[in-house]
């Protein structure tokens, strides 16, 4: 009797698993086309896309120590603390200050799109809110290990003895 009301419990979160997955599709399906219906013109932008942009803006330049006049000129990234390298491939923003390209770069992905020293503007914020948008999109990639920890989520703690 116990091995029956066990295979009842197996089954019915099996199904209460298969009718989640049904309504994730279809919620994901009608996303997939009343966004791109009403959202047209706010167009997302792709982490490349938005890389493209920063390169455009500030081309990557390699670093040389060269003797300057300016006293509160800094030779280390003010992102990672590391001092700048002759040759080091860099990022020179419009307020003159200078960063690895790697270190901004992912500064200017997970921040606003501003000077980690002087928060001035290296991209546009509509250029910024259109990343960021797509950025926080929930999707589903298609991985087992995000479906289980998404139906985990949902249910509980009941899936983990499924698996």
């Amino acid at each position: 009797m116990a091995a029956l009301s066990e295979f009842f419990s197996h089954l019915y979160t099996m199904t209460m698993v298969f009718f989640t997955l049904v309504l994730l599709e279809v919620a994901i399906l009608i996303r997939s086309i009343t966004g791109g219906v009403c959202n047209s013109e706010k167009r997302l932008i792709t982490t490349s896309q938005y890389l493209k942009l920063i390169e455009e803006k500030n081309p990557t330049i390699r670093y040389s120590r060269r003797p300057t006049s300016r006293v509160d000129q800094s030779n280390e990234c003010a992102v990672c603390l590391s001092e700048l390298e002759e040759g080091e491939k860099v990022r020179r923003l419009k307020c003159k200050h200078i960063f690895h390209k790697d270190c901004l770069d992912r500064w200017l992905q997970q921040y606003l799109a501003t000077c980690p020293l002087c928060r001035t503007k290296v991209l546009p914020d509509e250029i910024v809110a259109n990343y960021h948008r797509l950025q926080n999109q929930i999707e589903y990639d298609g991985s087992d290990e995000e479906m289980i920890f998404l139906l985990s989520a949902l249910h509980g703690n009941s899936l983990h003895r499924l698996f």
